[in-house]
């Protein structure tokens, strides 16, 4: 999955995302250039992820008259939800010296509803790419995590560090 994020020419739908989602959000990417695993595994929910990838895989199959007994295995899905299926690149399609700070990844962040909110597609604004929820669990302290992905032709577009 290519991760490109061009917040260039991009303005923000109805309400504003919170900070910390989009400060969540930038962890994420930092993560995914870094390969950093264990950070990664820090920003996720993996048991929603999973169940979102395999709610889409499911209907991708579906759609194409194809349909396996008990759907992807947790080892395709895992393989789906780790830093190497992300790739962040900038508008050049070149991978970024650095990652994508929260003030440069909040113009792309979209308030779903009250508990989530999603990095938009810079090609097509109305499609979410990776979806965030604050979670309820006061032992995280209501920290905003990943929850869903977009599992086919994954791609952000993120503007360069000081550019």
């Amino acid at each position: 999955m290519i991760l490109a994020l061009a917040a260039v020419g991009l303005s923000s739908c109805g309400d504003k995302a919170p900070k910390a989602a989009s400060e969540s959000a930038s962890r994420l990417l930092a993560a995914a250039l870094a390969d950093d695993r264990v950070a990664f595994e820090a920003e996720i929910d993996r048991p929603a992820v999973r169940d979102d990838v395999r709610r889409q895989v499911a209907e991708l199959a579906r759609s194409t008259a194809l349909e396996v007994d008990g759907g992807p295995s947790e080892f395709a899905l895992d393989r789906m939800i780790s830093p190497d299926a992300l790739r962040v690149v900038d508008a050049s399609g070149q991978r970024p010296a650095q990652a994508p700070t929260a003030s440069e990844v909040a113009p792309l962040m979209k308030v779903v509803d009250k508990k989530h909110v999603c990095l938009r597609d810079a090609e097509a604004p109305e499609d979410c790419l990776l979806t965030f929820a604050k979670g309820d669990d006061p032992k995280a302290g209501g920290r905003w995590r990943l929850v869903g992905m977009k599992a086919m032709d994954l791609r952000i577009e993120v503007a360069s560090a000081g550019g």
